[in-house]
């Protein structure tokens, strides 16, 4: 529907007289203007007839006259002293100070991992067990031959046992876990809370009048005339007055640009201002388009399209 009303608009009421002979008529395009996104219309004025009524005597008038004083009368007449209008008061918005707990930092945690404790123990394993051997001495004491080979002592000696030490690790406590929680960090702060909107007060001041007595002329005096009408019947027949004819270019809302909003407000202002263009609806209707070519004409604004003269003629942007 949107989009129709749209089509409906950009075309302007002149479809049917559009496509015939436009090319001749619409010769130079309108003058570049001085920003992109504008259109320019022009539009097939239709014929204008007239219908005259042409009065034709039947029977001739009669008059007779009589003399008489002026005569007065007197009126009472209210006359408006001031227009009413509205009157706004803002009123503005209500605040108090509320304090608000904002966090400054988040809380954590961290796991540290304790290490196992482990002990140390050593024993002794047995290599080879003691025993004997037969160890060469020098020449003994009381050897006589000067040749000490001649003359040896052997001794028997122990030889130790041998043992080898072996180190084993034993787990005392085994690896744990700490979790150290760090809590989170707020502050108070002060805010200002709106506790209450700001909001606008319409107050209707209401026209002033007042009343005025005076004496005013009910009828002149002298010589009157009474006339008996001539009687007449009326003749009718339709002439043509001018030929319809194309518009010059005339700046118009792009269709892209009109929506159901825009169209509301064209109602709204034409029902304001005395022409009914039937319901607020923002579809644009027979009634609305013959609203709107009345308002044109009667304002001698370019008639047959919904152009930028006339919206702001209506007030809207």
């Amino acid at each position: 529907m949107k989009r129709l009303t749209v089509i409906l608009l950009s075309m302007m009421f002149t479809i049917a007289s559009y496509a015939q002979g436009a090319a001749d008529a619409f010769g130079a395009p309108p003058p570049q203007p001085d920003q992109y996104g504008k259109c320019y219309a022009k539009c097939k004025t239709p014929d204008v007839y007239e219908t005259v009524s042409t009065q034709v005597l039947v029977k001739e008038s009669r008059a007779k006259s009589t003399v008489s004083d002026s005569e007065y009368e007197t009126v009472t007449e209210t006359v408006l002293v001031k227009d009413g209008y509205k009157k706004l008061t803002v009123i503005p918005a209500k605040f108090e100070t509320k304090e608000q707990r904002v966090l400054v930092s988040e809380g954590s945690c961290k796991v540290s991992v304790v290490p196992a404790k482990y002990d140390t123990q050593t024993t002794r394993e047995l290599v080879s067990p003691a025993s004997g051997k037969w160890v060469k001495k020098k020449k003994a004491p009381n050897c006589l031959s000067a040749n000490p080979e001649d003359c040896y002592v052997l001794c028997w000696e122990e030889i130790p046992a041998q043992y080898k030490t072996n180190s084993t690790s034993i787990l005392i406590q085994p690896e744990s876990y700490d979790t150290i929680y760090t809590d989170p960090v707020y502050k108070t702060i002060k805010v200002q809370v709106m506790i209450e909107p700001a909001r606008v007060e319409e107050e209707y001041v209401p026209p002033v009048y007042k009343e005025v007595t005076k004496k005013v002329l009910a009828r002149c005096g002298g010589v009157s005339t009474t006339y008996t009408p001539a009687e007449y019947k009326t003749e009718t027949k339709k002439v043509l007055v001018a030929e319809g004819s194309y518009t010059d270019w005339v700046e118009v809302v792009c269709a892209g640009d009109m929506d159901n909003s825009m169209v509301s407000g064209v109602q709204k202002a034409l029902n304001d201002r005395g022409y009914d263009a039937g319901p607020v609806d923002g579809v644009m209707g027979a009634k609305t388009r013959a609203a709107l070519v009345k308002y044109q004409q009667d304002n001698g604004l370019p008639v047959g399209n919904l152009n930028i003269a006339t919206l702001q003629s209506l007030g809207l942007k």
